[in-house]
């Protein structure tokens, strides 16, 4: 079987982990856990999560991609039987391109959202709309199955067409267009939220490091965030990587992608809150920030209603750049493995994610309450989905670090890292104590009915397992 295809620029690996990871965790999901943890103190955890944390495995799977030259399944598969280890580390490319087909099957659904309110924006009709007017409208939204399996649909779509067109004329391509589309459109709503609210308010909020404001549960999500940000565990890193030049650094690459995700969600804050705060509002809004609360914002704001069809079309692009690095790793083992086409393999990848999508669609009205996994699970569908990745992820990248750090060679992560013995031994102690230790952590928040006072106890009991396994295995070796 032939090597897949490297990008055509070296910085194009750069452009497409940062496409992957800018999305609706950063325009959507960022903002509004901010603001339910008290801004500046959630920010500081998970900056220095993401240094930690989200660097270093961030590295470890790109390395894993880059080394394989597969997709996330086949990859692992190669990687197990080359280094003579056992085949349950090939639970990881399995668990990888599983959780990205879970992820984009209700993902579509959200962003599908944004495609409403662009138009609602556009069209003038929330032009001094006041709060129930609005709460109303996303109620209606939420309670349309019809409305949310157009947009689920075409967002749906619109995903597969990139990624159909192949790595180069499809993803390399679109990405350079729309990710310094993406920018531009961020400054531009970064602007009117500097003249038109309350900027001031905005980085106090958001600067203001007080650690005494964050709960438990707050580090713990501020963790969860750094981690999720970064596209860890889903297999998109992984499937990247596999087209990632050898010249490139991977060191290099990992801070850079850190950097740019981690600016773009604060300039995203810095704008949200500006218009949040200069129109009198709440930050502590929860989800609805982006879809209750901005909206109540652009309604009573000069020219509101253009810069908020912007901002929303900022949305769906940054979550168009998020879809397509989710059917990748699932499309790309179709064609190593079955030798479909490309528009085949994604084809059926996409059929396949928008009926599991129905699932979502209806949770939020004919299943919202009765429904066979409200009897099941005592959640609706989405809930349930939502949950099962919240496992994985953190899961798959606990497998990463530990796979990373104690199965390969040290030979064979210096080649592919190009490092200094000083930066190994610093990447090697924080991929195989550091990140793991905070992943169990992460792990084990999303496990119900465990009392917070508990998390450390079973994270370090999780941890000391985890390490036995693997100091055995070497050994083995």
């Amino acid at each position: 079987m032939s090597s897949p295809k490297i990008w055509t620029h070296k910085g194009t690996f750069l452009l497409a982990a940062v496409g992957s990871a800018v999305g609706l965790g950063n325009l959507w999901r960022f903002p509004y856990l901010t603001g339910e943890n008290g801004g500046g103190a959630f920010i500081l955890i998970y900056a220095l999560t993401i240094t930690l944390v989200g660097i270093p495995i961030l590295i470890a799977e790109s390395l894993l991609g880059r080394a394989s030259r597969k997709s996330p399944i086949m990859g692992m598969q190669y990687l197990t039987k080359s280094h003579n280890t056992s085949r349950g580390w090939r639970a990881i490319g399995w668990m990888g391109a599983f959780a990205a087909f879970i992820i984009l099957s209700f993902y579509s659904v959200i962003a599908g959202w944004a495609i409403h309110y662009a138009g609602l924006m556009f069209s003038g009709s929330m032009v001094g709309a006041d709060a129930d007017t609005i709460s109303q409208s996303f109620g209606a939204l939420l309670a349309s199955p019809g409305l949310l399996l157009i947009y689920h649909t075409l967002f749906i779509l619109a995903s597969g067409l990139i990624v159909g067109l192949g790595i180069h004329k499809g993803i390399e391509s679109g990405l350079r267009f729309m990710m310094p589309a993406l920018f531009v459109i961020l400054m531009i709503v970064l602007g009117y939220g500097i003249i038109a609210g309350d900027a001031g308010a905005a980085m106090r909020f958001l600067f203001t490091f007080n650690l005494s404001d964050l709960s438990l549960e707050g580090w713990l999500q501020a963790m969860g965030q750094s981690f999720f940000t970064l596209s860890l565990g889903m297999g998109a890193i992984m499937a990247y990587g596999a087209y990632m030049s050898s010249e490139a650094s991977l060191t290099r690459t990992a801070i850079s992608i850190a950097f740019v995700d981690t600016a773009i969600a604060l300039l995203a804050g810095i704008a949200i809150f500006s218009l949040v705060f200069g129109s009198g509002l709440e930050a502590s809004q929860g989800p609805g920030l982006m879809f209750v609360t901005l909206p109540i914002a652009f309604s009573e704001l000069p020219a509101g209603w253009l810069i908020g069809g912007v901002f929303f079309i900022l949305v769906i692009g940054a979550a168009l750049t998020s879809a397509i690095s989710l059917v990748e790793p699932v499309a790309a083992y179709l064609v190593e493995r079955f030798g479909m086409s490309r528009p085949v393999a994604v084809g059926i990848m996409i059929v396949l994610c928008w009926l599991l999508g129905l699932l979502t669609v209806f949770s939020f009205n004919i299943w919202s309450e009765d429904s066979f996994s409200h009897q099941l699970f005592g959640r609706s569908p989405f809930d349930v989905l939502e949950f099962i990745t919240n496992i994985m992820m953190p899961l798959g990248g606990l497998l990463i670090a530990l796979f990373a750090g104690w199965a390969l060679s040290r030979k064979e992560v210096m080649r592919e890292m190009s490092t200094n013995e000083n930066w190994f031994h610093i990447w090697q102690f924080l991929v195989r104590f550091v990140a793991p230790t905070a992943v169990a952590f992460v792990f084990l928040r999303t496990i119900p009915q465990i009392d917070g006072y508990l998390v450390p106890a079973l994270g370090s009991i999780l941890l000391i397992a985890a390490f036995t396994a693997g100091r055995t295995f070497i050994q083995r070796r």
